[in-house]
């Protein structure tokens, strides 16, 4: 028998597994996503991928600033779906609403859990160069991302996939991955298994302070920080009081000091090796490969970026 599904997301990331609910024999009774933002100095209400989504396809879309009041509580418990399916919501789902009977909360985590749980697993896991991940369907209970799962997919994690890039590819896997589990969970197949305690990790947010570039460190890390970062919020540095976000980079084995532009193509030395800028955006404006936009901006060889 087709489940009732409530489902909570907000993010690009979410969009794959909504459309591949929608697809499915499943009846999907709400979605919940973050309420729009403002953007441009409040000029331009910007709706999130989800809600905008969920619009095309004529589902009845709820943003509650937070669920800790009665209305979303009583609104839940009187839709009574079967399944509340949460991806990337962002926002924490109350304990007296996961302790409404009859209802399985699951949520799509995109790490190979217990590792990197928390909010950032997929530029972690670049960021730290795994060398792979995952997508892990768990039960959600109140302590973050400790629940326990029941089905998991890995995936390689090549070492030009940038956040973005993942990102898709995680998606795709956690859309097919929830069809399956709930099939188990209509033919009464389901099987939880508990969390490995000995083995978390978390994933805490990224912090803008985490952005700026530091040449003190080898190349391959700084590729890798790039890769987890791109395309935002972007890993950046300053040249003549310009922001400069770097796009795309590749190691180089050219050798100097910390932080000196090595060459006339925008290589910059590294505590070892150092890497080769391919792609950049100046602030406020659209990116572009470095050949191009080192026709319309002087960074010199010799010159030290701190």
């Amino acid at each position: 028998m087709p489940l009732k599904i409530l489902f909570m997301g907000t993010p690009k990331f979410a969009v794959p597994i909504l459309k591949s609910l929608s697809n499915s024999s499943h009846k999907i009774l709400s979605v919940y996503t973050q309420p729009p933002k403002k953007k441009l100095r409040g000029l331009k209400i910007i709706e999130s991928p989800i809600h905008t989504l969920s619009k095309q396809l004529k589902y009845t879309v709820k943003c509650p600033e937070d669920l800790l009041n009665n209305d979303e509580y009583d609104y839940i418990k009187k839709l009574s779906p079967d399944i509340v399916v949460v991806v990337a919501y962002g926002k924490i789902i109350p304990k007296k609403i996961l302790d409404i009977s009859n209802i399985t909360f699951l949520n799509i985590h995109a790490s190979l859990l217990p590792k990197w749980r928390g909010a950032a697993p997929i530029q972690r896991s670049i960021m730290q160069m795994d060398e792979e991940t995952g997508i892990t369907i768990m039960k959600i209970i109140q302590k973050l991302d400790s629940g326990p799962f029941m089905m998991q997919e890995k995936i390689k994690i090549e070492t030009n996939y940038n956040y973005e890039d993942l990102s898709e590819k995680l998606s795709y896997i956690g859309a097919k991955l929830i069809i399956e589990s709930l099939k188990l969970i209509e033919d009464k197949k389901a099987n939880f298994k508990e969390q490995d305690e000995s083995k978390v990790s978390y994933a805490k947010k990224i912090e803008k302070k985490e952005s700026e570039m530091k040449w003190n460190i080898p190349a391959r890390n700084l590729i890798a920080k790039i890769n987890a970062l791109s395309p935002f919020p972007g890993a950046w540095f300053k040249h003549k009081q310009n922001r400069l976000k770097i796009i795309k980079a590749e190691e180089s084995h050219l050798t100097g000091q910390e932080g000196e532009v090595l060459d006339n193509d925008l290589t910059i030395g590294c505590s070892e090796n150092s890497i080769k800028i391919l792609k950049i955006q100046k602030e406020g404006k659209k990116s572009l490969d470095t050949k191009d936009f080192l026709s319309g901006y002087v960074i010199k060889k010799g010159e030290k970026i701190y």
